[in-house]
């Protein structure tokens, strides 16, 4: 190998590590520091106590984005002072007595105060039921 190849090899694993490195915080930032309303949403099977969160959605509200029913989630979050208790549940909706446990959590920032929620829902009918569009899947 030339010192021209080694020079230039160098180089582009000094670029790719660089690029890299660069990278990865602004993959793990974003729920950490958005700005305006903002929560990191996220659904596990289980329990409190056993449910395993794996990955979750962001879901920013000026503008709404970053869900799959961010403005009709943000629309209800306003309505409820970003408080997802104070969403109203559904009338409309008749969910089966399965007992399948859903842990639904969301962390984030509404109108300048921190906001955390976690609750465990009988099964993912009564969650959309009580939380509206703010946990909805996306299919």
């Amino acid at each position: 190998m030339t010192r021209t190849t080694q020079a230039v090899r160098g180089g582009l694993l000094a670029s790719a590590a660089l690029l890299t490195a660069c990278a990865l915080p602004a993959q793990a930032a974003p729920h950490e520091a958005a700005p305006g309303n903002w929560l990191y949403l996220t659904v596990a099977r289980g329990d409190a106590r056993s449910a395993d969160t794996g990955g979750g959605t962001l879901l920013l509200c000026d503008p709404p984005q970053g869900h799959v029913r961010a403005a009709e989630a943000c629309e209800e979050l306003d309505a409820a002072d970003g408080r997802i208790d104070r969403i109203p549940p559904r009338a409309d909706v008749l969910c089966p007595m399965i007992y399948a446990p859903v842990t639904a959590s969301a962390h984030g920032e509404w109108n300048g105060r921190p906001t955390e929620y976690r609750h465990t829902f009988a099964n993912s009918c009564v969650l959309g039921a009580e939380t509206g569009a703010v946990f909805a899947p996306a299919d």
